[in-house]
């Protein structure tokens, strides 16, 4: 293994109150802490006190199934963001928002004023959104076909990038596209890391592609070190093959966390809150990541084959292929019941991986990976967001320091000098 140098990137995955449904029983939170701007304000401090590169925020196109979205309520990604960076100095901020709901012109002077205002931290994670309730909010049956939004989310991105340079040279865009028709140019002034960062978050081949092709980051789903070895290479060869250099695009799989002082204290920090949340939740998200209704499978007896067999049409599948291909890559390696593997997963995640320990095994972690060429780094989901993040922020990133993987102090201004200060791609073999 070839020992790196320079620093992991570590992002925040701000799923509103955690990424577990009884998040919103910790004490520490209020009622009203969706919505609360003094709730966001700390956790806009917290993740600056701890230097870290980035927090996302998705947004919520529609009405989740309460037993399954553990954060129902949540506001405008850009928007509530433009608040936190008032409050913040350093920080990114990436927001997500779906190029399949939303119109290019209107979104990339959104995304330019929330760049501009917040100094050069924004940044857009570009997702086409899947499943039939986000399109009927938009009066429509159902999302169109996976190739078709990856070939509008390619062409919108360029219509935003083409529109952010017009910001900066005050010549007209005139595109006329397969989907898109715009004449004229933006009137907000470039930011001073010149437009917003874009991420990437789709694990298909047409998402990868788009990865390649546009992304400075990319929102991975690995679920171990040997897939997410092959994702960082493809990723990055991808973005060769479209005249950029691997490290003008970083790696950041989502990481799922309950922390502790022992391991021990970890685990029973993650059985509490999975026994307190809706018994419903494992198999509701097992059955929309996999695209089957997993209650109607024997608890007690392995996966059928014709449930981990690829979708007949992935065009029609209305959940996430990367999802999807980390679960059954993990199912088959250690060919569980579905019980073991509903248990199993409490500890080790779902479409993301999961990390159930100390601080300082979390730091072993971190570094076995990021020495392995696995990662840039990591976007990290705390069970509960508001204790989990001072814990980042006080005790692991401590650790990475002492260890040399991790900056003292900021050493840059804007979230795109965030990225390229950090650790030079790994060799991709």
């Amino acid at each position: 293994m070839t020992r790196r140098t320079g620093h992991v990137i570590l992002g925040i995955n701000a799923l509103v109150l955690g990424y577990l449904p009884a998040a919103w029983r910790s004490p520490l939170l209020q009622k009203d802490s969706f919505v609360d701007p003094g709730y966001w304000e700390q956790i806009g401090r917290t993740a600056e006190r701890g230097t870290l590169d980035a927090v996302f925020l998705a947004d919520g196109p529609l009405l989740g199934d309460p037993a399954y979205d553990a954060n129902p309520i949540r506001l405008e990604p850009t928007v509530n963001w433009g608040y936190v960076a008032a409050v913040t100095e350093r920080v990114g901020l990436v927001a997500t928002a779906s190029t399949t709901f939303n119109d290019p012109f209107e979104l990339a002077e959104r995304l330019a004023s929330f760049d501009y205002l917040s100094g050069g931290r924004a940044a857009w994670n570009v997702v086409t959104t899947r499943g039939a309730p986000a399109a009927r909010n938009f009066g429509l049956p159902d999302v169109p076909l996976r190739d078709d939004r990856y070939e509008r989310a390619s062409e919108f991105v360029d219509v935003a990038r083409a529109l952010w340079d017009s910001a900066a040279t005050g010549d007209d865009v005139r595109h006329h596209g397969e989907f898109f028709d715009v004449e004229g140019r933006l009137r907000v002034p470039p930011s001073r890391q010149g437009r917003p960062v874009l991420f990437q978050a789709g694990g298909s081949p047409k998402g990868r592609a788009l990865a390649g092709r546009i992304a400075e980051g990319v929102f991975a789903a690995e679920l171990t070190r040997e897939q997410a070895v092959e994702h960082y290479r493809l990723v990055k060869r991808l973005a060769a093959g479209s005249g950029r250099t691997p490290d003008d695009v970083k790696i950041l799989p989502g990481l799922l966390l309950s922390l502790g002082s022992t391991e021990e204290e970890a685990r029973r920090r993650s059985d509490e809150l999975h026994d307190a949340g809706p018994a419903s939740y494992s198999i509701g998200w097992l059955s929309q990541s996999i695209g089957y209704d997993a209650s109607k499978l024997a608890l007690d007896e392995p996966f059928p084959e014709e449930v981990l067999a690829a979708p007949v049409d992935p065009q029609t599948f209305t959940g996430s292929i990367g999802f999807r291909e980390s679960i059954v890559t993990q199912i088959r390696a250690t060919g569980p019941t579905v019980r073991e593997y509903l248990r199993q997963t409490r500890y080790t995640g779902s479409g993301h991986a999961g990390f159930v320990g100390t601080p300082e095994q979390l730091a072993d972690h971190i570094e076995d990976w990021f020495h392995a060429g696995a990662i840039d780094g990591f976007n990290l989901q705390p069970d509960v967001l508001v204790d989990g993040l001072e814990v980042i922020a006080d005790e692991l990133v401590p650790i990475l320091r002492r260890r040399g993987l991790y900056r003292h102090e900021y050493e840059t201004d804007t979230l795109r000098g965030h990225l390229a200060a950090a650790a030079p791609s790994a060799p991709l073999g």
